[in-house]
C-alpha cells in the first residue's frame, strides 16, 4: 500500500510529496520505527511523541503525523497535521491492516468489574458451540485456541488492529474484547466498527488517571456515543449509570438485570459454593459459577449471545457448563485440611465488597473467613482505606499485605489500608508485607471448614517491586503450601 492510499482509506487529507512510496509499517513508538514507516506522534500523559520525531526520521520514517507544531531536521519527510493524533492512529492502523473490525463481529465490554469474566464466558460459550472466536482480555488474548499473552486490558491501536487482522485471517467470526476507560479516553478504539457495546457496572477505580469520577464516567460513555445505528448497546439497568451510557448513543438499546424489569432478566434462587441456581429468561438453569456478581456476568453473556442471533436453549446449555475466567473467584480446595481457598482479582472497593459479602453469606457458624488483601502502589490511593475497612469488617481475620507496590513504599500502602479500619475491627488485622508469608500465615490460621480469600492479583503471575517484575502467582503459592 502506498502512502497516499493509506491516508485516503483513513479519511485523512494528504498533500505530501512521498505519496507513491510504499508503507512498510506504522508506529506510535519511535523505538519501533523501521524503514518506510509512518510515525504517529501522540501526546501522552507522561511522554510526548512529538519530542521523538527526529529519532523516528533517522530510523527510516517517510511520514510523520502530528497534532501540534513540531521541529524536525529532514525536509524530505512528509509532515501531516491532524486535530487529534491519537484518534488518527486508530484510523490509520485500521486502514493499514485492512479494516479488520469490519471482517468480524466485534463486541466490546466496558465497566469497572465483570469485563474479563464476561468476555471469557462469551469466548468459552462460542467455542463450545463450535464457533471460532477471538478474545482480547486482561488475562490473555486468544485466536481460536491459540493463546497470546496479554500486556494491557486494551492494546494500543496499532497492536489492536494487528491482532484483529490475525483473528480475521485466522477464521474468527466473532471477537469479544474488553474496553477499558483508558482505551476509550486515549482513542485506542478509534476506527473500529463494533457490532455491539456492553456496560457492566461503575464503581470507584482509576481516579489516579481520570482525576474525577465524572471524567471516569465520561470516558466509559464515549464508547457508547461512538457506536453505529446498526450496533446494539446492552447495559446493566441495576447500575444507576446504566441508562446514562445510553444517552446520545445511536445504537439499538437493550438492558439486562437481576433486580428490575429488563430485556434480559435473571433471578437467583440459590447461591452456594457449589454454584448458582437461577432463572434466566424464564428458564431454570444450574451454573458452576458462584456469587451474585457472576449471576450478572452470566445474564450479560446471555444477552450478548441472544442479540447475536443464537437460540435460548443453546446459549443456556452452554453457559451451564462454563467455569469462568482464571483468577476470578477461582477456587482451590485443600482436601486434607478441609479448607477452601478463593483467588480473586478484586482490586476495587466495589469488587472486594461483593466478593467478601458473597463468601460471608456461605460461611457456616462454625467456620471463618480469612482474607489476604493488598492494594497496588502508584495508583489511586483513596481506595486503600475503604478496602482495608471492608476486609476487616467482613473477615474474622484480615491480613494486609503487598499487591504490586511498584515504586511506592509498601508500608505506606498497608498503613493507608489500616487507617480505614473501624475501631472495633482493629484486633482482626495483621500486617505482613511479604505476600508469600501472608498467604502462609492464612494457611496456619485456617481450620477445617474455613474459607481463605486471597484478593487483588487474581490471574497475574508476577509482582512488581521497584519497577521490576518478579515471578509470583497466588494460585501456585497456595498449591505449593497445600501440596496439590
Amino acid at each position: 500500500m502506498n502512502l497516499s492510499t493509506l491516508f485516503d482509506l483513513a479519511n485523512i487529507p494528504f498533500n505530501g510529496s512521498n505519496g507513491n512510496m510504499t508503507v512498510s509499517g506504522i508506529a506510535i513508538d519511535s523505538r519501533t520505527v523501521k524503514a518506510n514507516y509512518v510515525f504517529i506522534a501522540i501526546e501522552g500523559s507522561t511522554q510526548d511523541g512529538h519530542e521523538y520525531i527526529d529519532s523516528a526520521i533517522k530510523a527510516g520514517a517517510i511520514a510523520v503525523v502530528v497534532q501540534k507544531a513540531a521541529n524536525y531536521n529532514e525536509e524530505s519527510v512528509d509532515l501531516i497535521k491532524v486535530s487529534d493524533s491519537a484518534k488518527a492512529a486508530g484510523l490509520i492502523a485500521s486502514a493499514y491492516y485492512g479494516a479488520p473490525s469490519e471482517k468480524v463481529k466485534l463486541v466490546g465490554i466496558t465497566g469497572t468489574n465483570g469485563k474479563t469474566t464476561t468476555v471469557t464466558l462469551l469466548h468459552q460459550l462460542f467455542s463450545l458451540m463450535g464457533i471460532r472466536a477471538g478474545l482480547i482480555s486482561t488475562v490473555e488474548n486468544i485466536i481460536g485456541t491459540e493463546v497470546i499473552p496479554s500486556t494491557h486490558t486494551t492494546p494500543d491501536p496499532v497492536s489492536l488492529n494487528e491482532l484483529l487482522a490475525k483473528m480475521a485471517d485466522g477464521g474468527c467470526d466473532y471477537v469479544f474484547m474488553e474496553v477499558s476507560s483508558h482505551a476509550a479516553h486515549q482513542q485506542r478504539i478509534s476506527g473500529l466498527r463494533f457490532e455491539g457495546g456492553v456496560f457492566t457496572n461503575m464503581s470507584h477505580d482509576h481516579l489516579d488517571y481520570h482525576n474525577t469520577f465524572d471524567e471516569y464516567i465520561a470516558a466509559k460513555k464515549s464508547f457508547f456515543d461512538g457506536l453505529r445505528g446498526e450496533s446494539f448497546a446492552l447495559v446493566n439497568v441495576d447500575d444507576k449509570r446504566g441508562m446514562v451510557m445510553l444517552q446520545n448513543t445511536k445504537a439499538k438499546q437493550y438492558t439486562y438485570s437481576i433486580r428490575k424489569s429488563a430485556d434480559f432478566k435473571g433471578k437467583i434462587f440459590e447461591n452456594t459454593l457449589e454454584g448458582l441456581e437461577m432463572e434466566i429468561d424464564q428458564v431454570h438453569v444450574h451454573l458452576r459459577l458462584i456469587g451474585e456478581f457472576n449471576a450478572y456476568n452470566v445474564v450479560c453473556a446471555y444477552g450478548v449471545a441472544s442479540l447475536l442471533g443464537f437460540s435460548k436453549t443453546e446459549i443456556l446449555t452452554g453457559l451451564s457448563a462454563l467455569a469462568g475466567a482464571r483468577g476470578r473467584f477461582e477456587t482451590i480446595r485443600d482436601i486434607n485440611r478441609g479448607v477452601l481457598y478463593i483467588v480473586d482479582y478484586a482490586h476495587t472497593p466495589d469488587a472486594l465488597e461483593k466478593v467478601l459479602k458473597t463468601i460471608h453469606a456461605m460461611v457456616t457458624k462454625q467456620a471463618s473467613l480469612i482474607s489476604v488483601v493488598g492494594c497496588g502502589g502508584n495508583r489511586d490511593g483513596a481506595k486503600r482505606p475503604v478496602m482495608g475497612g471492608l476486609a476487616a469488617k467482613w473477615s474474622k481475620e484480615a491480613i494486609f499485605t503487598d499487591d504490586n507496590p511498584r515504586k511506592e513504599d509498601p508500608v505506606s500502602i498497608t498503613d493507608a489500608m489500616q487507617s480505614g479500619v473501624a475501631a472495633d475491627d482493629r484486633e482482626k488485622v495483621l500486617i505482613i508485607n511479604d505476600r508469600k508469608q501472608a498467604i502462609h500465615t492464612a494457611f496456619r490460621l485456617a481450620k477445617k471448614g474455613d474459607i481463605v480469600l486471597v484478593a487483588g492479583k487474581g490471574h497475574e503471575t508476577y509482582q512488581e517491586i521497584n519497577g521490576v517484575k518478579h515471578d509470583f502467582d497466588d494460585r501456585k503459592v497456595i498449591e505449593d503450601i497445600i501440596g496439590n
